[in-house]
């Protein structure tokens, strides 16, 4: 039997989370429904989750912050995949929410089918690779990546240190470090960038990619940008060159 995916629905509105549970649970998901951000800590005390839909108006501790405390590098919850459910009026906070990590984002009021389409669009990315290019690496090249001081176990979505460490990516920090190491010393637009993260469907676009170059160079460490440069007016580079190998 395949294992149906787990999604922690995190909303104060009892009504909408009911909904949530039934359309998810009629399609094959394995729905929880918490409506604080007290209750959401105990929910994932209990296991991981695959997914979690996460309002971003709340009381006490909003979405904002609450994705804030999951995508703190070393929280286990880093790289579990996030989709904001939000009002058409809150895009600037959802902007916000997707420069902290998270991956998507749903406009109330939705659409049972819109809230399908988009919960499998994001597992299918944090599952699969985030390319078609990455994973043709994959399968020809090897599954570990080393550039500069670092390596990245593709299949185990693991960014290592030159210590063995392993340092956690959010799925949108592995789609971008991916798309750099798919394409090393070659100027990527900030056009390719958005396609990648998957965020055309917002209006700032710039800001967004700049600030998910900013956190994926915090967990590169890469203070002097040697790793990762910004080629003004063009777009970003890898610039260091990326060795392929098996693990």
């Amino acid at each position: 039997m395949i294992d149906q995916p787990s999604v922690l629905i995190v909303d104060d509105d009892q009504e909408l989370s009911d909904l949530l549970v039934e359309a998810l649970t009629s399609y094959g998901y394995r729905p929880v429904a918490v409506h604080s951000g007290q209750e959401m800590r105990q929910a994932l005390s209990g296991g991981p989750f695959n997914l979690i839909l996460l309002d971003i108006m709340m009381p006490g501790e909003d979405g904002l912050d609450l994705c804030r405390a999951l995508k703190t590098p070393g929280s286990p919850q880093a790289s579990t995949p996030v989709i904001f459910l939000t009002a058409l009026k809150d895009t600037a906070d959802t902007v916000v929410g997707l420069e902290l990590g998270a991956d998507d984002y749903l406009a109330k009021p939705f659409q049972t089918r819109e809230l399908i389409a988009r919960v499998r669009a994001v597992l299918r990315r944090a599952q699969a690779s985030p390319g078609q290019a990455l994973s043709e690496v994959r399968s020809a090249s090897g599954s570990i990546l080393a550039f500069a001081d670092w390596k990245l176990n593709a299949p185990a979505r693991h960014l290592i240190d030159k210590n063995g460490v392993v340092v956690p990516l959010s799925a949108a920090e592995f789609r971008l470090l991916s798309l750099f190491l798919d394409y090393p010393q070659q100027v990527i637009t900030r056009e390719r960038i958005l396609e990648s993260l998957a965020m055309r469907n917002l209006n700032i676009y710039d800001r967004s990619v700049d600030s998910q170059v900013s956190r994926l160079r915090a967990k590169l460490r890469d203070k002097e940008m040697s790793i990762i440069r910004t080629m003004r007016g063009d777009g970003y580079l890898l610039a260091t060159p990326v060795e392929r190998g098996t693990a």
